[in-house]
């Protein structure tokens, strides 16, 4: 294939790193003729995406007790919680159908898509690499929805579920509002903990073309994850990376396997690009995903799981093998809904 199929690939499929009122739920019980869905309950506050000039996209139900700690499912960048007309990825709805036909009531699953519906990107492609898909612009979203969902469940803390730069968008909300009783557990799927490989000013590095997203190491992306030693890495990973009572879980792609966020192999249809950083230097992002002191998984051959583009950094959190040790990590804990986090 020619390098001008691959940047088409690039700009068509348009990813980089997928880097998603008070009182108790109604009683209801579970079941498998329940489907996630793509709205939110008529009672639950509007959480505005300023950037954007609309509210945030997601979804949530009021439908059945509220008996496991809720799960907040984050996706990653140039992604949506579920899929829309502009985006055909959006697994995390599909993640949480998971959830639900293994025990969970449709009021404990919760997700949120903090980017819109990724339809701004046919206007300015280089929104991928924008403040508006930067943690900073997530971060006060985030927040206002961990609240929306204790005081509409009734719930004293959350799970959550996070992809890609979702994991990061946790990490930094807990340590901003020092959160770590609310939340009692993080899935942390294929993070970004350690910077990404795509913002390298080498000719090489397609993805700083605005067909490829406009990953320039300026880029407001790349200026929070261009290399180990941003500021927002230094300072996020800096007092530790698993800070308790919240458990953490670490599922990634083994590193040295294809993954187009972390390595120069080729990822799915995706080539390769230099292992550098934003400053142009010689730069490892192999195991970029992992947190020091986690719980890890190493999983290959996830390329499977992308149906559209054949990559292990999308596959990952569509595979059957993720969904089932997030499930199993989760309900192995300890603690209530109605339990605080405590050290």
């Amino acid at each position: 294939m020619t390098r001008k199929y691959y940047l088409c690939i690039a700009a068509i499929a348009g990813i980089l790193l997928q880097l998603g009122a008070g009182g108790s739920a109604s009683a209801g019980s579970p079941g498998k003729s329940v489907t996630i869905g793509t709205t939110f309950p008529d009672r639950f506050p509007v959480i505005r995406n300023f950037y954007l000039g609309q509210p945030a996209i997601g979804f949530g139900s009021e439908i059945g007790r509220v008996e496991h700690v809720p799960v907040i499912f984050l996706h990653g960048n140039n992604d949506t919680p579920f899929p829309t007309a502009c985006n055909p990825f959006g697994r995390m709805q599909a993640f949480a159908q998971s959830f639900l036909d293994h025990g969970y009531h449709p009021s404990e699953l919760w997700g949120l898509g903090y980017q819109g519906d990724q339809c701004d990107l046919a206007q300015d492609n280089t929104h991928r690499s924008g403040i508006s898909h930067t943690t900073a612009a997530a971060v006060p979203m985030l927040r206002e929805f961990v609240k929306a969902v204790l005081d509409f469940t009734g719930a004293k803390r959350v799970d959550i579920v996070a992809h890609s730069l979702g994991v990061t968008v946790a990490r930094e909300w807990m340590l901003q509002d020092n959160a770590y009783r609310k939340v009692r557990a993080l899935v942390a799927i294929d993070g970004p903990n350690h910077g990404i490989i795509d913002c390298s000013p080498n000719p090489g590095n397609f993805y700083q073309l605005p067909s490829g997203g406009g990953f320039t190491p300026s880029s407001a992306v790349c200026d929070e994850y261009g290399s180990d030693h941003t500021q927002l890495l230094n300072v996020l990973n800096a007092a530790g990376e698993t800070h308790g009572p919240t458990r953490y879980l670490v599922i990634r792609n083994k590193p040295g396997s294809p993954d187009f966020v972390y390595n120069s192999l080729p990822d799915g249809v995706l080539p390769g690009v230099p292992a550098e950083d934003r400053d142009g230097k010689p730069h490892d992002f192999t195991a970029s995903a992992g947190l020091a002191g986690a719980e890890t998984i190493d999983l290959v051959g996830q390329g499977q799981f992308d149906p559209v583009l054949a990559t292990s950094h999308l596959g990952i959190l569509n595979s059957p093998e993720t969904r089932d040790a997030a499930l199993r990590f989760l309900t192995s804990l300890r603690g209530r809904a109605d339990q605080e986090g405590s050290d």
